[in-house]
């Protein structure tokens, strides 16, 4: 699985990491996330990850506002329009329906969350349910990443720090208490053991069981 990671994003989340510590939470969030994020969708991805990132800075965890708005990129998203997210009311290079799931997300991110009906509303105008049931499981998906690495302060890796540094510090960014280097040791010297657990975790999930051949 870290391989996996390694070869699509380049590196390994210090986020991931952390998780190894219980190898059956790994392997859980693991599926869960690429369900959401990985799975073909009927949103678009760049406007996907927009949504993550818009949710996690109303939250406020630095930590995944660098993620998202990083991943945005790497989903064909502009530099700039992902630089003027947070600008989305007014910024022409946002759509109307952009703008209603942007708004969205920003109102369910905050605590208590935020969204009222005329947020739905404007949503359905733009989106069918099954859309909708997508973006909310993606801001979902971030509600539980934004508390952990928030609350754990979990040091933001070079690559996304770089990207934030250089194109969100003008919009407000800062890595706050998101620095210093993680404690991988402890989770590396379970290395092999975490590989194996995981893979027969998955392959005892993901792999058809053959029926029993019955005598005629």
């Amino acid at each position: 699985m870290f391989a996996v990671t390694e070869a699509v994003m380049g590196f390994v989340p210090n986020s991931m990491l952390v998780m190894a510590r219980d190898p059956d939470l790994l392997a859980a969030f693991a599926r869960l996330s690429a369900t959401i994020l990985i799975r073909p969708g009927r949103i678009d991805p760049g406007l996907k990850a927009l949504i993550m990132y818009m949710a996690s800075r109303s939250a406020g965890c630095q930590y995944c506002v660098a993620h998202t708005a990083q991943l945005a990129i790497s989903r064909a998203v502009p530099v700039g329009k992902a630089q003027h997210a947070w600008e989305f009311e007014t910024s022409s290079e946002f759509s109307e329906a952009e703008r209603a799931a942007l708004r969205f997300a920003q109102a369910a991110g905050r605590i208590p969350n935020g969204v009222t009906d005329a947020d739905f509303a404007e949503l359905l105008r733009h989106f069918d349910e099954d859309q909708i049931l997508e973006i909310v499981a993606a801001i979902a998906l971030m509600g539980f990443l934004n508390r952990c690495n928030d609350t754990l302060a979990t040091p933001l890796e070079p690559s996304p720090r770089e990207f934030a540094e250089c194109h969100l510090a003008s919009q407000g960014w800062a890595v706050g208490k998101h620095t210093g280097v993680a404690a991988a040791t402890a989770a590396s010297s379970r290395t092999v053991a975490l590989k194996i657990r995981i893979f027969r975790w998955l392959v005892n999930r993901l792999v058809p069981k053959p029926h029993p051949v019955s005598s005629q």
